[in-house]
């Protein structure tokens, strides 16, 4: 009991991975609020925290448009061919 209070339960992605969705979070990031200089620490966390709860009111779900064909087209080679016959 006593661990099972100290696990903490995240849900991933139904498709995709979490470090995808990350990755692509840190870049709308640094496209709409890091692209310019910022002067100090104090500056960078309250224009990060203004961001984030703005982005945080308006979600928009990941269209993850890598499907299993296109995957075994591009991946070939990882993935194995059966011989039938």
């Amino acid at each position: 009991w006593r661990l099972l209070e100290r696990l903490e339960i995240h849900h991933t992605p139904k498709h995709g991975s979490w470090l995808n969705m990350a990755e692509i979070e840190l870049s709308v990031l640094s496209q709409q609020c890091l692209n310019r200089r910022i002067p100090d620490a104090t500056t960078l966390v309250r224009e990060v925290a203004a961001w984030q709860q703005a982005r945080n009111a308006d979600p928009r779900p990941v269209n993850w448009r890598f499907t299993t064909a296109d995957a075994r087209i591009k991946l070939k080679r990882l993935y194995p061919s059966i011989q039938v016959g």
